[in-house]
């Protein structure tokens, strides 16, 4: 290659380079929603599925990350709220770019998922249970079993899985002896497809996990960070809005005991202490008398012996 073709190479690969840039910016500014997305293990066929599948409702581009990072890092200082997507752009990722709500494009990414078999050597992207089944499988095919520890028995012929077994833990490799018994037994374990990573929402990044999240999810969520941040306060005595009514309230029942205990009187306790004369008054409980338990008499001392003498009719022969 001359001198002269290798500049035309260079000069052209630079002028892709800036096409993709623009565009992306492009679309970035149209779409005010996008949606960031990994494409692991998804061939040709798969994503031009996926495409057709969008079409009319978003946007999906790929590209290379550093030209994504670098034009978005050029826009900080018209687009200042781009800069929360660098950190998320990382791996195999893809934009999906839309005008429609994100919890309503949702299903349509994820409906693109389809059943795979497990390859040895992959990163399993969930765990694999092995359940307890009568399989179809020879009673030559132990040895499959034998070097998963997994205990079998024959029955009428065919080898039985005892007790279910974790053959596959997400993130962990699959190994060859497990791929192998998959494969044997038919079971495809795996789905692959766009996996939803964060999603932007007018100028807002947020992780994609939060739309499977219902309104009663987010105040029961709210609810319990405003009872931790009560709490907090009662405890070191710090005032704040969340602690306002626990403080109040801890207030009224304290000038609601004086004044039953007591004549004075305002408005707020005036129903109270109506109530509370009103109430029938429950009979003291008798306290019945604590027994008294009867000292055993004390034992009759026995009576004195009389002294022998000479005059006892028994024995004056002796003494005499």
């Amino acid at each position: 290659m001359s001198s002269n073709e290798a500049k035309n190479a260079t000069a052209a690969g630079k002028a892709k380079k800036m096409d993709y840039m623009k565009k992306l910016i492009a679309l970035m500014e149209e779409y005010p929603r996008l949606v960031l997305v990994t494409c692991d293990n998804i061939g040709s066929n798969h994503m031009q599925r996926i495409r057709t599948g969008l079409r009319g409702r978003g946007v999906l581009l790929m590209g290379k990350n550093t030209l994504m990072r670098k034009a978005i890092r050029l826009s900080k200082e018209t687009h200042p709220e781009w800069q929360d997507l660098l950190p998320q752009i990382w791996g195999n990722i893809g934009i999906v770019f839309t005008k429609e709500e994100l919890h309503a494009i949702q299903p349509k990414l994820l409906e693109s998922r389809v059943p795979a078999n497990a390859k040895a050597g992959i990163v399993a992207p969930q765990d694999v249970i092995l359940p307890a089944q009568v399989t179809t499988l020879e009673p030559t095919k132990t040895n499959f079993f034998a070097a998963l520890d997994i205990a079998t028995k024959i029955t009428r012929g065919c080898v039985e899985i005892l007790a279910d077994v974790k053959l596959c833990t997400e993130g962990k490799k699959v190994g060859s002896s497990e791929a192998a018994l998959l494969q044997m037994l038919d079971m495809r374990p795996f789905t692959y497809g766009l996996k939803l990573v964060a999603c932007f929402d007018e100028g807002c990044c947020f992780d994609a996990s939060l739309l499977t999240k219902k309104p009663a999810d987010v105040y029961k969520a709210f609810g319990a960070g405003v009872g931790n941040v009560a709490a907090l306060s009662l405890a070191v005595g710090f005032p704040t809005l969340p602690a306002f009514p626990h403080v109040v309230g801890a207030g009224f029942r304290n000038c609601l005991s004086i004044s039953l205990a007591t004549e004075y009187e305002f408005k707020q306790a005036a129903a109270f202490k109506a109530r509370a004369s009103s109430a029938p008054v429950a009979a003291a409980p008798v306290v019945a008398a604590p027994k008294v338990e009867a000292k055993p008499a004390p034992a009759a001392k026995p009576p004195p012996k009389k002294a022998t003498t000479s005059e006892d009719p028994e024995f004056g022969d002796i003494f005499s």
